[in-house]
C-alpha cells in the first residue's frame, strides 16, 4: 500500500456523488482509468486517485449504476483534483 492511499483513512469524500455516504471509515483512494495510463494488470499511478467513499467507489466501479457514467467520470475527475489540491496545501505534494 502506498503513502497516498495510505493517506486516503479517515479523510472525506472529494468525489461527492449524491449517493455519497459522507462516512470517513469507508474512504479509499480510487484510481481513475484514462486509455495510455492503465490496463490488464496496470493500475493508474497513485496520484490519479481520489479520496472516495464506499458508495461513491461502488458508483465509480460500476457495482452500482444510480448515475449516468459520464456524470460519474466527471464527478471522479474532479475528486481527483480536489485530492490533489488538498495533498498539495496539506505540505504532502511538492510541486
Amino acid at each position: 500500500m502506498s503513502k497516498l492511499t495510505k493517506l486516503a483513512r479517515g479523510r472525506e469524500c472529494q468525489v461527492r456523488l449524491p449517493c455519497c455516504n459522507h462516512n470517513t471509515e469507508t474512504t479509499i483512494l480510487a484510481h481513475y482509468r484514462l486509455a495510455g495510463t492503465c490496463g490488464i494488470g496496470m493500475k493508474p499511478n497513485d496520484l490519479q486517485g481520489a479520496w472516495a467513499c464506499s458508495a461513491c467507489h461502488d458508483e465509480i466501479d460500476r457495482r452500482t449504476r444510480l448515475f449516468e457514467s459520464e456524470f460519474v467520470r466527471l464527478a471522479h475527475a474532479e475528486g481527483v483534483m480536489r485530492t490533489i489540491g488538498i495533498l498539495i496545501k496539506d505540505g504532502l505534494l511538492k510541486i
